[in-house]
């Protein structure tokens, strides 16, 4: 096909360039949970336009989150941890998206409200009941509108008062990092008093974990880690949430100012 045997390639003496990566998934929808319900205003830079991020996107819409995209920007009002009041059930279409359907899950039961959180088929195959068993230690009402561990799930508001935090909430850590990590996003909206999360059996995706506590400290939420086994979620970090100004959720950097 080509007249020529082979092609020599001499070593380069230097390159030059700019390579603009995009957005990373497990940041971007973090980024995305936590500025919804941070009190304020949150911009954030060169979110990942993704199928994960945009389901994110549309649920934070119906939940009544103010979502100004502008350009490569993207500036979100939070719900400073409260809904409007509503007794009609809210159905949220999560597609595919764990990076939605976990955290929502966690966030969902402690905010209040009733809702019905769906996805494809697939969704409907990828397992939630760990993470359902540790919302429901808490008091927390979730009902499995299929099969038992697995999505759809309808959640129902828990009477004020009725959450039980006074004792470790008990989460295995060896099915999937994003239950934990649900945890740790959600448990700031109840933390009137220390809650401590343990993790049974060896954790696994540390890094993700790492992820999650270094983009809670952004929002001003110091989680208190003993190991990778204990995670202690400070008194009163609901009031300590709060919005930012800038967010860049890319692979290698989140600069927050």
């Amino acid at each position: 096909m080509f007249s020529t045997t082979f092609l020599d390639l001499p070593p380069l003496a230097g390159a030059a360039g700019t390579v603009r990566l995009p957005g990373s998934k497990s940041i971007s929808n973090r980024v995305l949970l936590l500025a919804a319900l941070a009190s304020g205003t949150t911009t954030i830079h060169d979110l990942l336009d993704s199928d994960d991020t945009r389901v994110m996107l549309t649920a934070l819409r119906a939940l009544g989150c103010g979502i100004d995209p502008d350009g490569s920007t993207l500036r979100i009002t939070g719900l400073g941890g409260q809904l409007k009041p509503s007794e009609a059930l809210l159905p949220l279409f999560l597609g595919n998206a764990g990076t939605a359907m976990r955290p929502l899950t966690a966030a969902l039961s402690l905010l209040g409200g009733e809702f019905e959180l769906s996805g494809v088929p697939r969704m409907h195959e990828r397992p939630i009941g760990d993470l359902v068993d540790a919302l429901t230690q808490l008091g927390c009402r979730i009902d499995y509108l299929g099969n038992p561990g697995y999505p759809p799930l309808r959640i129902h508001p828990v009477p004020h008062g009725e959450l039980v935090l006074d004792a470790p909430i008990r989460v295995r850590g060896d099915v999937s990092s994003q239950f934990l990590t649900a945890l740790l996003l959600a448990l700031p909206l109840a933390a009137a008093n220390d809650i401590v999360i343990e993790v049974v059996g060896e954790l696994i995706s540390k890094p993700y974990i790492e992820i999650t506590l270094n983009l809670l400290a952004r929002f001003g939420i110091q989680v208190r880690r003993d190991g990778w086994e204990r995670f202690t979620i400070p008194a009163a970090a609901a009031t300590a949430r709060r919005a930012t100004s800038t967010s860049r959720p890319t692979p290698r950097l989140l600069a927050i100012s």
